[in-house]
């Protein structure tokens, strides 16, 4: 008989898990507390849009659904970084084309993973929160929309449930995880660029836009300010949605200081002066779209013995600023769903080999997220900073097997987080060493340095092992 497996979210990591354990013989429900969004429609509050890289397509592609996704994404070469002085330029994240990364709807590809997953033969039960554990006894308690409550068996039950995870409240409370909550001290709010056909010609143009995009399609658009940024991720049908980052509390510029449109207006003016002609709704968009908090989840403790389990943002979430949330968390179920395979009788061991897997590289990416924030909104106008890239650059092309850039690893490669974070870190300090404080990297001896660095670091692993 199949082993039964309960999962308490149904969002992306919920869905894709709960397909892929399916595939492999189990038998799943999977509990969601919002409704079914392919019937109500997605309920929004978390980002619109996210970016899909190796990663994340890996997984997709262990799921056979990584070309149904690309057909709804939009290729993004780099960043397209955006000057005080209305000047921009492309920052590519890759060598060339076969290095890029997807903006994709998080609506669209969470309704595509449960249509997925029910083909496979997974249960869904939707507007179904979880109210309380009983981990000794192997069952849960569920409530309906209108609070009504009901215990059902869940001997094995498997925590997808974000950030905010009911599952990790109950497990928690059961037995503590060592929970540590770490708030960034900065916030966001989403605006909307709308399809160039709904602008001014000519304001379209001078942004760089073309087809139905206001602003050239194929990269993430940024606009660094030093403690502060806008991004602009492109939507597959002309839109972008920004994103503007600030502190959430202090002196000027901070949430605290913009509490309306108004304020937020005169803001862009002087900041964003380039954006603010692209939000035709500024004013509703600044006023209606709510201030969402940024922060990093740490656990101790990811699972109680083979009962319970925690996986994705559940587990360890992350600021956004790698555009690896997503990605690490369709990561989790790649070698979470191979480990049941393996050894489907023994979940205490399985959880436990999860976690001793990837809580490392999980704990890498959220160092690398924060140090990423620093990087987009303050180094990428940065002449040291573009000087170390570019030799980083010269080198990669020179010694490939030696050199590739941190972002790369771990955008574009299947190297563990915490290797990537590891061999950055080296390769940072060579890059120092070289430059000696210059801006130029000509100023470097090529052949010299690519010597030391051969003579310094052993070669990069096997990319996609």
């Amino acid at each position: 008989m199949a082993q039964q497996i309960t999962l308490i979210g149904g969002g992306l990591v919920g869905a894709l898990l709960a397909q892929q354990l399916a595939g492999r013989g189990f038998k799943v429900d999977v509990f969601e507390k919002r409704p079914d969004p392919r019937i109500a429609g997605f309920v929004g509050g978390r980002s619109i849009n996210l970016a899909l890289a190796e990663r994340g397509l890996h997984a997709l592609r262990q799921a056979g659904l990584a070309d149904d996704v690309l057909q709804r994404a939009v290729m993004m070469r780099g960043r397209m970084v955006h000057t005080r002085d209305g000047r921009s330029g492309l920052q590519r994240y890759g060598v060339d084309d076969s290095e890029v990364i997807w903006s994709v709807s998080r609506g669209a590809l969470n309704m595509l993973l449960l249509d997925a997953a029910e083909a496979a033969g997974v249960r869904f039960h939707f507007g179904q929160s979880l109210v309380d554990a009983d981990f000794d006894a192997g069952r849960i308690c569920l409530a309906d929309e209108a609070g009504v409550t009901r215990e059902i068996d869940a001997p094995v039950v498997i925590g997808a449930d974000g950030a905010g995870s009911a599952l990790r409240a109950a497990m928690n409370q059961h037995s503590p995880l060592g929970e540590r909550v770490e708030a960034l001290g900065h916030a966001y709010k989403e605006l909307e660029i709308p399809p160039a056909g709904t602008l001014p010609a000519d304001l379209v143009d001078r942004s760089g836009g073309h087809d139905q995009f206001a602003l050239e399609p194929h990269a993430l658009h940024i606009w660094p300010r030093g403690g502060y940024m806008c991004i602009a991720l492109p939507n597959t049908e002309g839109s972008f949605t920004v994103t503007l980052f600030l502190p959430a509390q202090g002196a000027h510029p901070s949430f605290a200081t913009l509490p309306d449109a108004q304020a937020a207006r005169a803001f862009f003016e002087h900041d964003f002066p380039d954006v603010l002609p692209l939000v035709p709704d500024f004013a509703n968009d600044y006023d209606s779209h709510p201030v969402g908090t940024l922060s990093t989840l740490y656990l101790q403790r990811w699972h109680l013995g083979g009962r319970a389990l925690l996986v994705g943002d559940a587990a360890h979430a992350i600021v956004p600023f790698h555009g690896q949330g997503m990605n690490c968390g369709f990561e989790d179920t790649v070698v979470l769903a191979s480990l049941m395979a393996e050894a489907p009788g023994d979940t205490a061991e399985v959880f436990a080999e999860f976690q001793r897997i990837r809580q490392p590289n999980s704990d890498a990416i959220a160092a690398m997220a924060l140090e990423n924030y620093v990087e987009m909104r303050d180094s990428v106008a940065d002449p040291h900073y573009l000087a170390k890239r570019e030799l980083g650059a010269l080198l990669a092309e020179r010694v490939p097997q030696h050199f590739m850039a941190r972002y790369r690893m771990v955008t574009f490669t299947h190297l563990p987080y915490a290797y990537a974070y590891e061999r950055g870190r080296a390769q940072d300090v060579l890059l120092e060493q070289l430059l000696r404080g210059s801006t130029q990297a000509s100023s470097v001896d090529l052949g010299a340095a690519a010597a030391t660095l051969q003579a310094t670091l052993p070669p990069l692993p096997d990319l996609h092992g």
